[in-house]
Parts: structure tokens; sequence; C-alpha cells
């Protein structure tokens, strides 16, 4: 059988992480481990999650041509994925993410976008092959908002399931959430977009504006699923060890669009992406973090059956 095709059009950067003590206060210095750089960026952390996991994955986006931008090409020539789209941009230097991490695995970041900003609606025009095939879109916020929208019009023209992590949180083409088959955003990010604290109402807000369905990841609390005309749903989370929770929302999503693509229904799909998360946050940095399919069903196979419960009830 071949594999289901995902298109991910997305960021790359190159993480730079330190792990403290304990998280500086604004305007505090603190002292940490060594420098550890790995390869991040939420496009392409979603895309190699997708692509461990068995997906045919195709990439669109842009590194600099620079010394970051060759290490990451490299690392994902190695995941055997798609890179026809990928480019190297002359003009502007790799996206760089900068990441400091704390007790418990919580995490501050603050990246310099590069050559991210500069992924146009163009790039996604001259992918129009890859999108007419592909079974999943997936897209977050780190390009461009009309870079963004113009992906979710393909995907939508293309008859594919549209999944967007609106990853950083930040103002929305309003127009965007009727082309979203599936929204991700975790807690923070979905109180940010509608103003609402309680997962439920924002859920519930976030419905309204047009997805079809809403998956809002808890951290150790899990996630809460609302479709509309549907009562919400919460999927518990796995109990592991965190070392680091960078990355964690990548994993859910590559996991999730790997278990869609591949015929999973939504329940499925939804559990087998807690379970990628989960081991995503047992280990150091965000790609080195992403586990390999026949890890993720080994770790399936010494979980329990998952209770699933109507939100809000007791």
């Amino acid at each position: 059988m071949p594999k289901a095709r995902i298109v991910v059009v997305g960021s790359s950067n190159t993480d730079m992480i330190v792990q403290t003590d304990r998280l500086p206060a604004a305007g505090e210095t603190v002292t940490g481990g060594d420098l550890v750089m790995a390869a991040g960026g939420k496009g392409a952390n979603q895309a190699v999650a997708a692509a461990r996991l068995g997906g045919a994955v195709t990439l669109v986006g842009r590194v600099g041509r620079d010394m970051f931008g060759e290490q990451a090409l490299r690392g994902l020539q190695r995941e055997g994925m798609d890179l026809s789209y990928f480019k190297q941009d002359s003009d502007a230097p790799s996206g760089v993410a900068l990441i400091v991490v704390g007790p418990g695995g919580q995490n501050m970041i603050a990246v310099a976008p590069g050559a991210n900003h500069r992924v146009t609606p163009a790039d996604v025009e001259a992918a129009a092959d890859a999108l007419a095939s592909c079974r999943v879109l997936l897209l977050q916020f780190e390009l461009p908002m009309d870079t963004v929208l113009a992906a979710a019009e393909a995907g939508r023209r293309a008859g594919a399931t549209v999944m967007l992590n609106p990853a950083p949180a930040m103002p929305v083409d309003e127009r965007l959430y009727a082309l979203v088959d599936i929204l991700t955003p975790n807690e923070h990010e979905a109180a940010l977009l509608t103003g609402e604290q309680a997962p439920e109402a924002a859920a519930e807000a976030l419905l309204g504006r047009g997805p079809r369905t809403v998956i809002i990841t808890l951290g150790e609390a899990g996630v809460l699923v609302a479709r509309a005309g549907q009562a919400q749903q919460r999927w518990p989370s796995f109990r592991v060890t965190v070392v680091d929770t960078t990355a964690a929302g990548d994993a859910f999503n590559g996991g999730l669009a790997a278990g869609l693509a591949r015929g999973q229904d939504l329940a499925e799909a939804v559990r087998y992406a807690q379970a990628v998360a989960a081991i995503s946050v047992t280990r150091l940095g965000a790609q080195p973090s992403l586990p390999y399919a026949k890890e993720v069903a080994a770790f399936l196979e010494t979980q329990g059956g998952a209770e699933v419960r109507t939100a809000g009830a007791s």
C-alpha cells in the first residue's frame, strides 16, 4: 500500500537550548548547563514527526544559505521526505530559536524567524502538484499569514483535510477559520485567540468561527475535543517522566496528521498523537525527541484502555 501523503507548509529553525535549575525572571541572568543545538521549527518538527511515523511527507519552506540552513537541509534529507519545494534563500539567514528549559521540562522560547518570513504564496503555488495529491495539509503560524491563508485555500480546493496549529498565537485573518477542518491550539493559545480562559468556552468560541473540529491540548490534563453539534470530550494524558516539553505540540500534530492520513478515525488518531507527544517529552530537544512508529506501537502496547469522558463530567 502506498504511503498516505501529507504536505506541511511551515518553518524550519535551529534550536539553541540551555537547561537551567529555574527559569529566569525579567532582567535576570541564570547559569545553566551546556549549550545543545538541535533541529527545530514548528513546520519542520511536524513534518519530521509525521515522516518518522510512516507518512509520505512533502515540506514547503525556506532556510538561509548558511551553516544552519545546510545542517537543517541535511537533517531533513535523512528523514526521507520530499524537499522539492523546500528552498535555500540567499537573502535571509536561517531561523533560530533560543530556548531555556527549566525544572519539569517547562521552557521559554524566543525566535528569530529569518528565511521563514520569506515563504510566500508563490511558494505555495509552486507546490500545487503536491497539494493536489495530499490527504492532509498541516499548517502553523511561524510563516506570514497571507502564506498560511493561501495554503489553506489550496488545501480546501484539493479536498485535503486542512489542519491548523495556531502557534504561536497571533491575530488571525478571519477567512482562515472557515478553511480549517481541524484546529489544534494549546490551552494558552486558545485563550489568547478567544479571550476565554476555560478551555471548554474557548473551544465553543473557536467552533463558532468556522473550524469543523477543535482539539485543545492541555499538557498533563490531556486533550479536549470539540465538534459542532456534539458533546465535548476529554482524553487524559499518558503518565511519563517529563524532561523537556519543547516540540510536544509539534509531536502531537505530526502524530495526528499521520494517523488521519492512514485512515484512523478522529478518536484513534488523537490517542495515537497523545502517545507520540508523551514519548517526545521524555527526551531533550525538538526533532531529536520525536519517536518512530515502532516506538509508538511499543509504547501503546504498555498502556491500558484510555478513558474518554464528556467534558465537565465528574
